[in-house]
This record gives structure tokens, C-alpha cells and sequence, in this order.
């Protein structure tokens, strides 16, 4: 069998030689034969010694599983429902790096680099990306889409809706079991936050303590 990774761009190359090394989620990746790279209209037709297939050739083929190397969450969203909307199966890719607890729950698609880490009971939406040193802890609850670029230092107790977008080296204060602290739907946290206090929806925030860049929209 053939193993999909959508996007040959820069997270993508980073993502490939850990499926590479055959030694990530479910053990099941001894039964992929290669893992080749998919872009919708590919540039060239080998990147870093992988192959790379369009969506097209993807979806009309016998492939059946991938996961999504593209950090932009709106994008990666109408990928997926594209490809899985095609009988694509969505797989998550975790590096043997990584520390994942067994009692955290974590819906499919997602991507743990090497040395990130998710501890007990929290719960992972589709197709999250936690790069490289990304830190999700104790019951926290994170939406679909959701992005930790890379050394986000979450702490527990927090919840983050879909498609929020955490930067570099952000860090986020912890909640309580009965207020745990919230960033909205599509927020944005900036490169070296530090988030104190709830951030709305749609909002963007930089700084330490972070502060209001840009307020959000509305959005729920």
C-alpha cells in the first residue's frame, strides 16, 4: 500500500522522514510498501528523493490513507473533506519521538512531530499539527484544524476552538476544572505570547502578557 503525506512544502519535507522511519501510530505502518507526497498541481515530480503525486492521480488510484502537511487550517480543512469525501481514510502520523498518552483521545489526521507531547485525558481534534517540542497537557480540549507551530507550551485545563493558530514558543496560562482558560475559533496567538486571560474568537494576540492586535468578528 501507498501512504499519502499532502504537501511537499517545508512542514511537509520535515514530516516525510518520520514516515520514513516506519515506527508511528496504530503500528501499522510496516504494511505501506511507500509513502509519496501529494500536491494538487505538482512542480516537479520528486522532491528530497519522494515521489510526488497530484490529487487527482491520489483519488483515482487504490491509495487510501494520508494525512495533511499544510499549516494553513482552511485549506487543510477543504482537503480533507475533498479526499475523504473520495473514500480517503485519514491516518495520524505520530513520530516515535513523541510522547503520547494512551488515555488522551485524539481524532484521526493529526501529526505529532518528534518530542512533542500530550499527556493525560486530553482530547484532540481532526487533523491538529503539533510541531516539533508542542505541548498539549492534562485535560485540555482542543477543536479540529487546530495548529501548534513549534515549542507552544499549553498548559491544563485549557480549551482552544477549531482552527485556532498557536505561534512559536506561545505559551498559555492554566485553567481550572471549572474555568478552564479559552481561545476562540480561529483565533491567533502570536510567536512568544504568553496568554493570561481568555482570547476570543477570531481575535489576534501578541505580546507578554499578550494584548489584543486584532479583535475577531463575531465568529462563534
Amino acid at each position: 500500500m501507498i501512504f499519502g503525506l499532502y504537501g511537499a512544502g517545508g512542514f511537509g519535507r520535515e514530516v516525510m522522514p518520520m514516515l520514513q522511519r516506519r515506527k508511528w501510530s496504530a503500528g501499522i505502518a510496516a504494511t505501506f510498501d511507500e509513502f509519496v507526497f501529494i500536491e494538487t498541481n505538482p512542480s516537479a515530480s520528486v522532491v528530497d528523493g519522494v515521489r510526488v503525486v497530484s490529487e487527482n492521480e491520489f483519488t483515482a488510484s487504490q491509495f487510501t490513507h494520508f494525512a495533511i502537511a499544510i499549516a494553513n487550517s482552511k485549506i487543510r480543512s477543504e482537503i480533507a473533506e475533498r479526499l475523504e469525501a473520495r473514500n480517503k481514510i485519514p491516518l495520524t502520523v505520530t513520530s516515535e519521538l513523541a510522547s503520547i498518552s494512551p488515555i488522551a483521545t485524539i481524532a484521526p489526521g493529526g501529526i505529532f512531530c518528534d518530542f512533542s507531547t500530550v499527556t493525560a485525558n486530553a482530547n484532540i481534534g481532526r487533523h491538529f499539527h503539533g510541531n516539533f517540542y508542542s505541548y498539549v497537557p492534562h485535560d485540555c480540549r482542543l477543536g479540529d484544524y487546530v495548529t501548534f507551530a513549534p515549542a507552544v507550551r499549553c498548559n491544563g485545563n485549557v480549551h482552544i476552538g477549531s482552527h485556532a493558530y498557536l505561534g512559536t514558543g506561545a505559551i498559555v496560562k492554566q485553567g481550572r476544572p471549572a474555568e478552564p482558560m479559552t481561545i476562540g475559533a480561529e483565533a491567533t496567538v502570536g510567536m512568544g505570547a504568553v496568554v493570561t486571560k481568555p482570547v476570543a474568537p477570531g481575535t489576534t494576540v501578541v505580546g507578554n502578557p499578550a494584548r489584543v492586535l486584532q479583535r475577531g468578528s463575531g465568529i462563534a
